[in-house]
């Protein structure tokens, strides 16, 4: 809603600070900033090395999320996390840290192809106008980035090094035993020697090359497979489990998603569960994100278990094993790779009706339901359905333990991504299992004895009674009887049982898959792969790299109707016949070769782009050790070492983040970097929100154009109702950080964005509450300089010669403005200032010149441009970036008195001024002799006296 402007207005006075002014102030410091290099961290070693004093300092790495270069700019709520590091970087600045902070730019991804396909401009041209824009706004804020060590992920200098991580995941393998990544060099070596047998007892040198390849892809870290995806035929594209939504839609778009089986690229980021759970113990980052992580990854102890059907067998895992007994059936999910093997032509004889779903034969039921399966995403197939579906597929498995034939299922509660894919059944105990059996009418034994009170006869259950505090029955063979134990003790009898006779074993699952690192898309980094005739995937030497994506003239994957599931990809790389088929000396004579035509994901340069910012121009190494271990190594307090702080949004919880930690760690592993873990500390800002206003029609209005009359919104002469939500363009509630600027300045933008309430907090936007800050800057400046002269106010004076009042509420102001930027507490750091401010503009005195300057010191990571400006003014001839920030002295900090209220009978009767340090006896003898509770007490006798020295006393009358 638009207002004439205050500060624009405000013009009487020749040197009083204005919009006009802030303008001119700022744009002449961010020059200076930049032509003296004001922000720029100096490594240990390197060509970016620099002044040793500097080195010397204790170090303090800050990091923003990367930004994506969008073409509709910011708004204000973008620079939120931005402004924040930035003042916080600042205050370490003035407390003797070696700083480094810079910003970077994270460009690969579907919006600038989507907009290359719209309008045929190359997705390069639009991105990198659109880095443009987004620089030119974010040196307006002043922001004090090392613009040295900034860079865009599709730089070919960049992306070299997003390649070459990518062939050091694709040579290696972790091994179990040591738990870490290793060569896959030393792999071949194990298969060589004869250390490590090859299946089928045959020799390394008796595989083919292909059969050689094979064996070490089910090792690789990076390995092409046939595997179930998530096709998204409205984009064109695979997607990884994260990027689909808890409705079975793309993220991007909202496409439905369907299963399908490709070959596509992976990443065995499953590898290092264990380690990614273990390792987020010493982490400084929000409980909740540290929740969602372990979640995801959801770890679970159990066993797996053999069932024996045709002369094979299908492989379970439970949580539950001590619960066999009541197995009764089993279930597949619909595409697990065993339901073909074993579905007969014909139905057995005696097949329940029930179980056919109608159908003259079990290949005819099984493709009838894995199509009706497939247009299901994963949540939808394991909600909480009344009506639970599935097909016999005509064969029957062995339950281990009891010799009992049990019938085999496939049902869409079962997922092919969980576990095995196959599940042993056990519906006395699973809620999803009782209702499947009574739907299909299958036996339900009791083998867990109820502690409910409804008896063991299933018969009358209305659901089935999962439970881990009970006793189990019914569950006893010839050689093992697990009858009458608690459940943790038949866990670990049947397991031991199931290991000794060969049919199972003790082991641990985990819900966490591997990450598919695929993407059907041109703007993209290409995989540093090429296959050769025999489909045989070939590393490219690094001196290869970078292998840069090639001009097309149709940057568009082969997209579908949004609802067309039986469709496959076709990616833009493949439509290059010049770039797909190559001759290559891979080091064995020129050979043909075809270039892998998939790309990576959006996702890849942001897996490691803090080490790049590192060393940003070594085109030797990924990064040098040296600067690596100064800048991120481990060290006290920060075992795995990291970045120390990381702000940007909770929505990456299981995305970026997970996926930074995995490079990290196999780039730990073998030997590239100190740093385990990427990010020591995590911080989730909030979100800036804006009021959405919309019409009748449900259509959102501009907002700037929005009347309030009598507490009801009018936009055209039309209400209109009001929602607080998120701030964007299409919502048209969108601020730019240009407008509050152009209005009242950088820093007036900044306190406002830092003053709006605890950074971790959602706020709402209200443009008419900026002035409030713009006025806090012009009341500092008018502390400082005549507005009519433009001459320095302050008076020199010596410590003896300001006020006691004065003092004190210097020193609170220092001591708590230190402590609150410190722990991001910038709200209330803006609010002390204030305090101070105006406690000085109060005094109508002169303003002493160590007061002044103190001041200006504590405002300077908040609002630097005017700090700056009047550090200028107050005489000092270097910047005030790295001045030490002001240290309180503890005598003024402590109040020379406080408040002690006095109550009697629970209501207030006195207040007295006493020293903070008197003991709870002088205080109550105080207290007493108060004339106005010895009025209050009447004569009355006292039955208690409570104190709590120095702040209160009650007194209890007889």
């Amino acid at each position: 809603m638009s207002e004439t402007n205050p500060a624009a207005a405000e013009v009487a006075a020749p040197h009083r600070y204005t919009a006009a002014m802030a303008a001119e102030i700022e744009a002449r410091w961010q020059d200076f900033w930049d032509a003296e290099g004001t922000y720029e961290a100096p490594n240990p070693s390197g060509d970016l090395a620099g002044e040793p004093g500097l080195v010397a300092r204790p170090k303090k790495f800050i990091m923003d999320m990367f930004p994506y270069p969008s073409g509709a700019g910011l708004h204000v709520g973008h620079p939120l996390g931005y402004i924040a590091t930035d003042v916080f970087a600042r205050f370490h600045r003035m407390t003797g840290h070696n700083v480094l902070h810079t910003l970077g730019f994270d460009a690969f991804g579907l919006p600038a192809e989507q907009y290359a396909v719209q309008t045929g401009t190359h997705p390069r041209v639009s991105t990198e106008a659109n880095i443009e824009n987004m620089t030119v706004q974010l040196r307006r804020l002043g922001l004090g980035h090392d613009k040295r060590r900034s860079f865009a992920t599709i730089d070919p200098a960049y992306y070299k090094w997003t390649q070459w991580i990518f062939l050091q995941i694709f040579n290696s393998w972790y091994d179990e035993e040591a738990r870490r990544a290793r060569p896959i060099s030393e792999l071949i070596a194990q298969f060589e020697s004869g250390g490590r047998a090859v299946p089928g007892g045959r020799s390394w040198s008796g595989l083919s090359v292909a059969e050689q390849a094979d064996l070490l892809g089910e090792y690789r870290l990076a390995y092409a497979s046939d595997a179930p995806v998530n096709w998204c035929p409205g984009l064109g594209t695979v997607l990884a489990n994260e990027e689909v939504t808890a409705d079975g839609r793309s993220e991007r778009g909202n496409f439905p998603v369907f299963k399908a089986k490709l070959r596509q690229w992976n990443m065995r980021i499953t590898a290092f569960a264990d380690r990614l759970l273990e390792d987020l113990e010493e982490l400084d980052w929000p409980e909740a994100i540290k929740l969602q992580q372990r979640n995801w990854i959801g770890r679970s102890e159990g066993a797996r278990v053999d069932f024996p059907i045709d002369g094979e067998r299908i492989t379970v895992f439970t949580t539950r094993p001590d619960t066999l007994f009541g197995a009764t059936y089993m279930v597949l999910a619909p595409e697990h790779p065993l339901v073909e093997k074993f579905t007969p032509d014909a139905w057995p004889e005696g097949t329940h009706d029930a179980w056919t779903g109608g159908h003259a034969s079990p290949a005819e039921a099984v493709a009838a339901y894995r199509a009706q399966a497939a247009a299901k995403s994963d949540v939808e197939r394991q909600a909480e359905a009344k009506d639970k579906t599935g097909v016999f597929i005509g064969a029957y498995a062995t339950n281990p333990v009891n010799g009992e034939k049990i019938p085999v299922f496939i049902a869409d509660y079962v997922l092919m991504g969980y576990g095995t894919g196959a599940i042993m059944a056990v519906p006395a105990g699973d809620q999803r299992d009782f209702e499947f059996a009574r739907a299909f009418e299958l036996p339900i034994p009791c083998i867990v004895e109820p502690t409910d009170g409804r008896g063991t006869d299933t018969s009358t259950w209305e659901d089935a009674f999962a439970a881990y505090d009970a006793k189990i029955t019914n569950s006893a063979n010839d050689e093992v009887s697990l009858d009458g134990l608690p459940v943790a003790e038949a866990k670990a009898r049947i397991t031991e049982w199931l290991e000794r006779k060969g049919i199972g074993e003790g082991t641990v699952n985990f819900r966490l898959r591997d990450w598919l690192f695929s993407r059907q898309r041109y703007w993209g980094e290409p995989f540093p792969i090429v296959y050769d005739e025999e489909g045989v995937a070939h590393a490219l030497p690094e001196s290869m790299l970078p292998l840069e994506l090639p001009e097309v003239e149709d940057y568009s994957p082969r997209t579908f109707e949004p609802d067309d599931a039986d469709t496959e990809p076709e990616t833009p790389l493949s439509r290059n016949e010049d770039w797909v088929n190559v001759t290559l000396d891979l080091g064995d004579g020129p050979k043909r070769y075809r270039r892998e035509t998939n790309t990576m994901p959006n996702w890849a340069g942001s897996c490691w782009y803090e080490l790049r910012y590192l060393d940003p121009r070594n085109d030797q190494k990924l990064v040098d050790p040296e600067i690596e271990q100064y800048w991120m190594g481990p060290r006290e307090g920060q075992p795995h070492g990291g970045v120390d702080l990381y702000v940007g949004g909770q929505e990456h919880a299981v995305l970026h983040l997970l996926y930074a930690r995995f490079w990290s760690k196999v780039l730990h592993d073998l030997g590239h970097v100190s740093s385990a873990e990427p990010f020591h500390k995590l911080y989730n800002q909030g979100m800036i929100q804006a009021y959405v206003y919309r019409d009748s029609r449900g259509i959102a209005v501009p907002a700037a154009e929005v009347e309030e009359r009598d507490g009801a919104y009018y936009y055209g002469g039309e209400k209109v109702t009001r929602l607080l939500g998120k701030m964007g363009k299409s919502l048209k509630n969108a601020v730019t950080p240009d407008e509050i600027c152009a209005e009242y300045g950088a820093d007036t933008l900044r306190l406002y964005e830092m003053a709006m309430g605890p950074l971790d907090v959602s706020r709402p936007w209200d443009t008419r509450a900026v002035v409030g800050q713009f006025r806090l800057l012009q009341r500092l400046w008018r502390n400082v300089v005549d507005e009519e002269t433009g001459a320095v106010t302050v008076v020199d004076a010596e410590g003896a010669d300001i006020d006691e009042e004065t003092l004190r509420a210097l020193h609170k102001a220092i001591d708590g403005v230190r402590g609150d930027l410190e722990g991001m507490r910038f709200n209330t750091a803006i609010a002390k200032v204030t305090e101070l401010n105006n406690h000085l503009t109060k005094t109508g005195r002169p303003v002493p010149r160590p007061v002044a300057e103190s001041l200006v010191l504590m405002v300077a990571p908040l609002a630097p441009h005017i700090a700056e400006e009047l550090w200028r003014k107050l005489g000092h001839t270097d910047s005030v970036v790295h001045q030490d920030f002001p240290v309180a002295d503890p005598a003024y900090v402590v109040d020379e008195t406080v408040t002690c209220v006095v109550q009697v009978k629970g209501k207030v009767k006195a207040r007295l001024e006493v020293s903070p340090a008197i003991s709870e006896d002088e205080l109550e003898k105080v207290a007493l002799t108060d004339e106005k509770v010895v009025a209050a007490l009447g004569g009355a006798g006292i039955r208690k006296v409570i104190v709590r020295a120095p702040k209160l006393v009650n007194i209890v009358p007889a």
